[in-house]
């Protein structure tokens, strides 16, 4: 292979549904007395008294004593072992609580009881998990066991596989997945990057708004989503803001503010999905104040909601302070000061003092090992609060313009300039040239392709208006009990035209997804199976109407190929911008996937290597037949990066990034860079209203003769835009020597 593999991992947190999981198999069996008790993040001393020195495991389908009457839990063997099975689910016996006679205990439900209470685990609704699990889980997935990879012997064991290969010479680089959900995460980066010293290294990691990477972090950037978040708003006409503004309080009937709804969504979660670690979390906090003679009467109602509306507060993922060094950031300063205000303001009917010794624990400024504790916990809390409450729950409540609902994006930022998106690019090369940019991943969600297409909407704002109104009123006749409401409604119809042509099945599958995201009507917690058939039987019906797909087909149809342009354009930014560029599966042609599991459908490698074949010995003029196999993408990726191979220097950490701005009365169509004085990257955007007309636009290039990648064409100083772009829609510019 004469490649180099960049392996993805996961430190934070393993799967443990399956007995193969001997770590996992063994803490059940023998409970705080296993040699892997420590391994993972389980809280053996709970507030909640049946729960100490025990794991809850929520995996039954109804109520414990009701499952076990029914006869759904037995004892039998397993691979020799007698074992306690529910359904496909199986666990073992801890060794003191043994008996032979299987039969009989199972025909004995008070003597299965006993038997089920000796156990170092407690059988439990899945329901509870919410609100009652002792282990810390990746995000609300109670399959996933957070793992304590502070620990020296956790981290050696856990990265036992991938160092062999790593020594191996087999992998080259590692890609971190959910770095802010470790303890320690700086700690983690540096033990890594001490044991693999050459790697290539990027982690996970969701920066909102104007926040930095942490600096001290031995790596060589993210996975990209703040790429994604330039280049997305790139293609979206800030204008359109207004517009698209009335068009969906009028559709929608909706005139609540989105920072409500974000902030709603965020409390919904904490009183949900991850109500255990509240939980937890209040814990901590009632043993701080208990300590203190002068905090010991706060109770434990005011302790948990001083927590929840300063976790509610927080405008990023997380802080990174430190209890082992004392390190504190001034943003991380920054960040609980302003949101510990923002708590207060809104809570004033608790005592401020609450709000002042959280500050100070959040800010190191108290010792003791529960005030560390608390510090260290709410950092790993606050990650999985933002993501579930506003990817996996906003994001599915706002739909104004859902190409910018995606990942690391803010949603209600309408739009970035030209000028954005070079200042971006300039502190990348500065600070981190070899971060990883993304354009889809396995999170995204929808695809870049979907993306690049709805954008055009913010072009089009009277045409969009006009079309979801004349659905909306056609599809009357298909809505029964009130349901889809319009917010569903109107993220349909963006869906159906981003993702044009959409099979009835796919649409079905994820407005179904969608509207359980969105926690309105229904939930994956709590369905409700009227709102879920009646909103799978609307959509299914719109799909089977010929007059209602004929026109939304035809309104789609007409942004296919400007959306491919968009594509194009976005490809080359993403393989000529500051850093390494990434390609999820299946997007090196267009690829109209949304969200998981719709993105993880299988991939036919073999039709793209034949197409690999053809590319390979085309040229940019080969047809129309381009658009609809999707070569044009294809062909572009393959050029870009053969250009990128040619001048390494002109795209590595010591490379220059050069904005050229253009001239004339299309200027802000066309962005353009240099890097390192040898190569040029031109796209358009916002080409709906461009229309093809460059007009007198033109880019004056630095000295010398540069030849086109993809039509050969040689250019000097002065170029107009019209010629340039005819035979291709966007260029890569080389110098020749």
């Amino acid at each position: 292979w004469p490649g180099e593999i960049v392996v993805d991992i996961v430190p934070n947190h393993m799967a443990v549904s399956d007995p193969a999981n001997r770590w996992w198999w063994d803490v059940l069996k023998h409970g705080p007395a296993s040699d892997y008790a420590e391994y993972f993040d389980i809280d053996w001393d709970p507030s909640e008294e049946r729960l100490k020195r025990s794991i809850l495991v929520p995996i039954l389908g109804d109520h414990y004593g009701r499952v076990l009457e029914a006869g759904e839990v037995r004892v039998e063997l397993h691979e020799n072992e007698p074992c306690v099975r529910y359904y496909e689910h199986v666990f073992p016996l801890a060794p003191s609580s043994r008996e032979h006679d299987l039969d009989a205990i199972n025909a004995d439900k008070d003597r299965l009881h006993e038997l089920l209470e000796a156990q170092h685990y407690r059988l439990a609704y899945w329901k509870v998990a919410g609100r009652d699990l002792n282990y810390r889980r990746f995000f609300a997935i109670n399959d996933l066991a957070a793992l304590r990879v502070d620990r020296q012997d956790v981290f050696d064991q856990v990265h036992k596989t991938i160092f062999g290969l790593v020594d191996e010479g087999l992998v080259q680089g590692l890609r971190v997945d959910h770095i802010d959900g470790l303890r320690y995460p700086r700690g983690y980066l540096e033990r890594l990057r001490s044991r693999c010293p050459t790697c290539y290294v990027v982690v996970e990691k969701i920066l909102e708004g104007t926040e930095g990477l942490h600096d001290a972090w031995p790596i060589a950037g993210t996975t990209g989503y703040e790429f994604i978040k330039q280049v997305d708003g790139l293609f979206v006409d800030p204008r359109a803001e207004k517009p698209l503004d009335a068009v969906y309080a009028r559709f929608t009937g909706s005139d609540h503010p989105p920072d409500a709804m974000a902030l709603e969504a965020k409390f919904h979660v904490m009183n949900t999905e991850l109500a255990t670690d509240i939980e937890r979390l209040t814990d901590l906090f009632v043993l701080v104040c208990e300590d203190q003679r002068r905090y010991r009467d706060f109770t434990r109602p005011e302790l948990r909601q001083a927590l929840r509306e300063t976790l509610a507060s927080f405008r990023v993922y997380r802080t990174y302070v430190d209890v082992r060094t004392g390190d504190v950031r001034p943003e991380d300063e920054h960040t609980v000061i302003e949101a510990i205000a923002d708590a207060q303001d809104r809570r004033t009917d608790l005592d401020p003092e609450i709000f002042d010794v959280l500050k100070q624990v959040l800010l190191l400024e108290l010792e003791g090992e529960e005030e560390a504790a608390l510090a260290m916990r709410f950092q790993q809390a606050s990650g999985p609060v933002m993501a579930k409450a506003i990817e996996d729950t906003f994001f599915y409540r706002f739909e104004r313009l859902v190409a910018l609902n995606e990942v690391g994006a803010d949603p209600m930022h309408f739009g970035n300039t030209i000028d954005d998106f070079h200042l971006c690019n300039l502190r990348t090369q500065e600070r981190w040239p070899e971060t990883m940019l993304a354009g889809s991943t396995h999170d995204t969600k929808r695809s870049e392709d979907v993306r690049a297409r709805l954008a055009l909407l913010s072009e089009i704002p009277d045409e969009w208006s006009a079309g979801v109104m004349r659905w909306a009123q056609h599809n009357d006749r298909h809505r029964t009990g009130g349901w889809p409401d319009r917010e569903m409604e109107y993220l349909l119809y963006q869906t159906l035209v981003g993702a044009w042509p959409l099979s009835a099945d796919r649409a079905i599958a994820y407005m179904d997804k969608a509207a359980k995201e969105a926690k309105v009507h229904t939930s994956w917690i709590s369905p409700n199976e009227d709102h879920d058939a009646a909103l799978a039987t609307f959509v299914g019906s719109v799909m089977d109407d010929p007059e209602f797909m004929a026109d939304i087909g035809g309104f789609s149809s007409a942004l296919v190929a400007p959306g491919h342009v968009n594509s194009l354009s976005q490809a080359l930014l993403r393989i000529t911008s500051p850093g390494v560029p990434d390609f999820y599966q299946g997007t090196e042609v267009w690829d109209f996937s949304l969200v998981d599991p719709d993105n993880r459908r299988p991939v036919d490698y073999q039709a793209r290597g034949a197409l690999l074949e053809q590319v390979l010995g085309a040229d940019a003029l080969d047809g129309d037949r381009w658009d609809k196999s999707g070569m044009a993408k294809m062909w572009l990726i393959h050029r870009a990066l053969h250009v990128r191979k040619r001048h390494p220097e002109a795209f590595g950490p010591h490379g220059t990034y050069e904005p050229l701005l253009a001239a004339g009365s299309r200027a802000d169509h066309v962005v353009a860079f240099c890097r390192g004085g040898k190569v040029i990257t031109i796209a358009p955007r916002l080409v709906l209203t461009l229309a093809g007309e460059w007009e007198d636009t033109s880019l004056r290039l630095p000295p010398g003769r540069w030849r086109n990648a993809f039509t050969g064409v040689v250019v000097t100083e002065a170029l107009s835009m019209g010629p340039l772009l005819q035979d291709f829609p966007v260029a890569l510019l080389e110098r020749e020597e």
